[in-house]
C-alpha cells in the first residue's frame, strides 16, 4: 500500500554552518565592536547574547539571512523570551524545532480525515504516516497539507509506492 511520513526536521548541519556564518560576520561587523554581541548553537537551542534587545534584534535579522541563504526555513526557530543576565547583558533563545507535536499531528490527521479523500493518517512519534491505495491521493494529501499547514515547515519523506 503507498504511503509517505510527514516531518518537521531540519538539516542541523546547515543551520550550525549558518549559526557559525552569522558568528563570523558579528565577529567583523563595525558595528558590534567592542561589544558581548554573540550567537552561539548548544543540541537544538541558538542563543543570541548582547548588550540591548535593539542588537538582539540586529543579531537575529543576520541570523535569519544566512539561514535562508543556507536553504533553512525560518519557522524552525521558536523565538523565546528576552532575558536579563548580569549587568546590562541581555540573552535570547531560540529552539529549533524538530518533529512535529502531537496537537500539530492531531491537527494533520484531522485535516486529512476531512478532506474526504481516500488516504489514512497515523501519528506515528513525531511524524505522521499518511497512506492510500492510489499515489494520486497520496499527491493530493501532500499539496492539501502544503497548503493548510502554513505555520509548519512540513517535509515528505519514506514515499512508497
Amino acid at each position: 500500500m503507498p504511503s509517505f511520513d510527514t516531518v518537521c526536521q531540519p538539516d542541523m548541519v546547515e543551520v550550525k554552518n549558518a549559526v557559525d556564518n552569522a558568528a563570523k560576520e558579528i565577529g567583523t561587523r563595525f558595528d558590534f565592536k567592542g561589544t558581548s554581541a554573540a550567537i552561539e548553537l548548544k543540541d537544538k537551542e541558538i542563543t543570541l547574547l548582547g548588550d540591548a534587545e535593539f542588537q538582539l534584534q540586529q543579531i537575529e535579522e543576520i541570523l535569519r539571512g544566512k539561514l535562508a541563504k543556507r536553504g533553512v526555513d525560518v519557522r524552525f526557530l521558536d523565538k523565546g523570551a528576552v532575558q536579563k543576565i548580569g549587568g546590562d547583558k541581555v540573552k535570547q533563545p531560540f529552539k529549533v524545532k524538530n518533529g512535529i507535536a502531537a496537537e500539530d499531528g492531531k491537527k494533520i490527521q484531522k485535516l486529512i480525515k476531512d478532506s474526504k479523500l481516500k488516504v489514512q493518517a497515523a501519528i506515528q512519534g513525531d511524524a505522521v504516516r499518511v497512506s492510500g491505495a492510489k499515489r494520486d491521493d497520496l499527491q493530493a494529501a501532500m499539496a492539501l497539507l502544503r497548503k493548510e499547514m502554513t505555520q509548519l515547515p512540513l517535509s515528505f519523506d519514506n514515499f512508497r509506492d
